[in-house]
């Protein structure tokens, strides 16, 4: 079985990061780490930028922040088996509380690279078919549409979701029930733009569905020459003058997430023209706070470990392609 995607993406990343100097390195570990919580787990945001590293009182835990918490430290090399013992008491408490699917996500990845890093199962006493049960769980989140909802109640199909799913199934080493219904709701939410939009009333797409619409059809179906030609136009429209992507053609400004997803959309389409990797390196770099950790955008007055991850994972993208960081290259 190949290499499920998230750990080949992480690998990816991680090469890149690598490059970096080791004082930038061990300065965002040391932020990431002030974001985690008593209980193992890690937060999200809440305090201004000149607070990042205050005692992270009254933020409580969440599944999704963990695995970006992990994903970060993964991405410098630094998710320490110390560390993974720590989370591993979180996911302890929150293996119960999965209600979503970003939540069945979360815990599943972050519970793998606990198990990676520290030799922690924390799947050692469920059942032998836990994969086979999880996966009809996963079904439980499957709308009409052929799509995947964010919640067991979800009507529509969410086109993120329907990504996270698909990840999912390649976590547990199982197969996606019925895939050609999946690409066909996928290729319903591609709009006159180029690009996708993530629930079937949006007329606008958006960067980040795009980009998840582009991984499913990658995995499931293939992204056939001109599809990949509207894509790249929709791409082109959501540069942004700061060097990063936006979120939609709507939104005048760069973030880190965006331009994640862009970025790595791009790369996966082998789309050299529209990429500048000097200017996207210098719109991240931007971003950094001094003490450690990134910040959204330029408009934002906070970090948080998410967006670190966005950031960290668009610079070791660049720098794993073969772009050296600035400060090695102009050596």
């Amino acid at each position: 079985m190949a290499h499920p995607y998230l750990f080949r993406l992480d690998d990816r990343i991680s090469r890149g990061l690598s490059h970096w100097d080791q004082s930038h390195r061990e300065r965002h570990r040391h932020f990431i780490l002030t974001q985690q919580n008593p209980d193992g787990g890690f937060g999200g945001r809440g305090l201004p930028v000149e607070y990042a590293n205050a005692e992270p009182e009254g933020r409580e835990s969440d599944l999704y922040y963990t695995a970006f918490g992990i994903r970060a430290l993964s991405a410098l090399t630094m998710f320490t088996p110390e560390d993974a013992r720590r989370v591993a008491n979180y996911l302890n408490i929150a293996r119960q509380h999965q209600s979503t699917v970003i939540d069945v996500v979360s815990w599943l990845y972050s519970a793998l690279m606990v198990q990676a890093s520290a030799g922690i199962d924390l799947l050692a006493d469920a059942n032998s078919d836990w994969p086979q049960q999880l996966a009809r769980t996963l079904e439980g989140f499957r709308a009409k549409d052929g799509g995947y909802a964010k919640t067991h109640e979800g009507a529509l199909g969410s086109t993120y979701h329907s990504f996270l799913v698909a990840l999912c199934y390649e976590l547990i080493g199982q197969t996606l029930p019925d895939p050609a219904s999946l690409v066909n709701f996928i290729r319903t939410r591609q709009r006159d733009d180029g690009g996708f939009v993530e629930i079937a009333p949006m007329k606008r797409s958006g960067t980040n569905p795009t980009a998840a619409a582009i991984g499913i059809l990658m995995i499931h179906s293939g992204v056939g020459p001109n599809l990949r030609e509207d894509v790249l136009a929709y791409l082109t429209d959501v540069r942004s003058g700061e060097g990063g992507f936006q979120a939609n053609t709507r939104i005048p400004f760069a973030d880190s997430l965006s331009t994640f997803t862009g970025y790595l959309t791009s790369l996966d389409l082998t789309a050299p023209a529209v990429i500048e990797p000097q200017r996207i390196e210098q719109f991240i770099l931007s971003l950094e706070h001094p003490g450690g950790g990134f910040r959204a955008a330029a408009w934002d007055q906070a970090t948080d470990v998410e967006y670190t991850f966005y950031a960290l994972g668009t610079l070791g993208l660049l720098w794993s392609d073969g772009n050296l960081p600035t400060t090695l290259a102009s050596r």
